[in-house]
């Protein structure tokens, strides 16, 4: 990909989220949203692989029809109450479009069929930003919007798409897809507890990419993409496999580890609101999904020969040392100590 086309399109990214998360217009946050999809469409087809050309305008039709979702919410609301402000959303039909074009533009169900076959079509940097910072601006939408949305309508697309995510990601040998649907029930967790507490969904939303960072990275650092690399990535670099197992256990939500935290504190919030049906719903719902990520970490460290695969083993290199990923991988598996500093900013 020529330089200068990654740098438009990068820039434009980070122009793209910086005006929809900083708009109080509705104008302003569907130019922002508008700019973010352009941007990230030549990224998705830059290997002119047909897959990627294919999960590129799988990407753009969906993110197109969502964005006119919004921008039809947000003309209803100003039709019904003239007010164009983003925290004035009081209209009931404006605020069942804007959830459902939110919905639309996280992946939750039952709107997620085009997150796994984008991630999937996409490099694995690009599914990073996929999964992490395309998310941002449709979560600062629902965030500013929390107050006026339906209570129901969230907590029902809540449970199935953290049922979904656990179900789907279990017959999975493909890493981006269980990825993906790894972040489907993630989105789960975000959209239960936002009407409630909205800055615990951001909290969560902020641990979240900081492991799926870690575990992209070091996925990117060795190469791997499906299940059979994965068990003899050990190979060429033992530490980071090992490393990356810790983080996918925290991914997983596993107590001594940083993912416990968000899981945690929203259970405990839901207790509080006399919601016990649906944490107990979720959190067992939450095992479907520590079923798989014990898999993959099973893969990436613990089979060690010999195995049965027919793979050559490979030869140890000497690479540099990736002190970014040291540094993620640090944090997403030993940030729990520090909960009570972290509870005191939400």
């Amino acid at each position: 990909m020529n330089p200068h086309t990654k740098l438009i399109s990068f820039l434009s990214l980070l122009l793209g989220t910086t005006i929809t998360i900083s708009s109080n217009h509705w104008m302003m946050a569907w130019t922002g949203l508008e700019i973010n999809t352009l941007a990230i469409i030549p990224l998705i087809a830059k290997s002119h692989h047909p897959r990627a050309i294919e999960a590129s305008i799988k990407y753009f039709l969906v993110q197109a029809a969502a964005s006119a979702l919004v921008l039809f919410s947000s003309t209803t609301n100003a039709w019904f109450t003239g007010q164009w402000d983003i925290t004035q959303l009081t209209h009931p039909t404006a605020c069942l479009l804007l959830t459902m074009s939110i919905a639309m533009k996280l992946g939750l169900v039952p709107f997620h069929f085009w997150f796994p076959e984008v991630l999937q079509g996409s490099s694995l940097t690009t599914a990073l930003m996929l999964s992490t910072m395309m998310k941002f601006p449709p979560i600062t939408i629902l965030f500013l919007t929390s107050h006026s949305l339906n209570p129901t309508l969230l907590i029902t697309m809540a449970i199935a798409s953290a049922a979904l995510g656990g179900w789907m990601g279990l017959n999975q040998t493909q890493i981006r897809k269980i990825l993906a649907f790894s972040s489907i029930s993630h989105l789960g967790w975000m959209t239960i507890i936002i009407i409630y507490n909205p800055k615990l969904t951001l909290m969560t939303f902020y641990l979240y990419s900081l492991m799926t960072i870690t575990v992209f990275l070091t996925l990117n650092t060795t190469k791997v993409t499906k299940m059979s690399t994965m068990m003899i990535s050990w190979t060429k670099t033992p530490m980071l496999n090992a490393t990356l197992m810790l983080t996918l256990l925290s991914l997983a939500g596993l107590p001594p580890l940083t993912g416990f935290l968000p899981k945690w504190l929203i259970i405990q919030e839901l207790t509080k609101q006399e919601m016990t049906t649906a944490a107990t719903i979720i959190t067992m719902l939450s095992l479907l999904g520590l079923f798989f990520y014990l898999r993959l970490a099973y893969y990436s460290t613990i089979t060690l020969p010999p195995n049965s695969t027919n793979h050559m083993k490979q030869w140890h290199a000497n690479k540099p040392t990736n002190t970014l990923i040291a540094l993620l991988t640090s944090l997403s598996a030993s940030l729990l100590p520090l909960s009570p500093m972290i509870l005191t900013t939400i």
